[in-house]
């Protein structure tokens, strides 16, 4: 299975994260967006089999003004994405928090979004602007645009408050929530200061177990439960 990820958060932590330098890249996500080259060019291999990323940098913090300018500005990464969308099996573009132009981009180009949810009380108040985004991007650019599927993270089944993020997702986004959840884990906050996968670098931790699990599941559901 061919995995592709595309990086389109300026700060670049699933770059980093993974262990590519950001420095040592030639090419990334800016390049393809705003200089116009190849998307092929930009793609690098990762330390995890068939997982490949166009990675980011801090460059593309400009991005978001950059674009105005440009003509159906909005699509740019539709444009990428359609050059090379035929030779991956799943394609996943780690988005900003912020709903920019950046998002809107990735929004536009995508089938369906995938919404992790921190277990925390701040988490439920973007939940309501994001889905009124996705909504008007569903009205006017990409009307396929679906919702995935909803994970919860950092949870801690010994705390009320856990319990009742919970609950509340599960009201909100009725049958669309994974019933994997990601618990908190020292391993999970550790893996990205030495540039592995949580897989890579503790592949018997808790974290490690729910996000394979998460696999599973989001696999299985994508298909169709086939």
């Amino acid at each position: 299975m061919w995995v592709w990820q595309k990086q389109l958060d300026p700060q670049g932590n699933t770059t980093s994260g993974i262990g590519i330098d950001k420095n040592e890249v030639e090419y990334d996500i800016y390049d393809t967006l705003i200089n116009g080259i190849e998307p092929k060019k930009c793609i690098v291999e990762t330390n995890q089999e068939n997982l490949y990323l166009i990675p980011s940098s801090v460059q593309l913090a400009g991005a978001e003004i950059e674009l105005t300018t440009l003509k159906q500005r909005e699509l740019k990464l539709k444009d990428c994405i359609d050059n090379i969308r035929d030779q991956f099996d799943f394609i996943f573009i780690d988005c900003p928090p912020s709903l920019g132009l950046l998002s809107i981009n990735a929004l536009s180009a995508v089938d369906s979004v995938l919404i992790p949810i921190q277990c925390e009380y701040y988490a439920l108040e973007g939940v309501s602007q994001l889905m009124n985004t996705i909504k008007l991007v569903k009205k006017s650019l990409n009307p396929e645009l679906e919702v995935e599927g909803v994970v919860l993270s950092m949870f801690d089944g010994r705390t009320n408050l856990s319990i009742q993020v919970v609950d509340e997702v599960k009201k909100y986004f009725k049958g669309k929530v994974y019933s994997t959840m990601i618990p908190r884990n020292v391993r999970l906050a550790e893996a990205p200061s030495f540039g592995l996968s949580i897989i890579k670098y503790d592949e018997k931790s808790k974290g490690a177990e729910a996000y394979s699990e998460l696999a599973e599941e989001f696999i299985y559901l994508s298909e169709g439960a086939s």
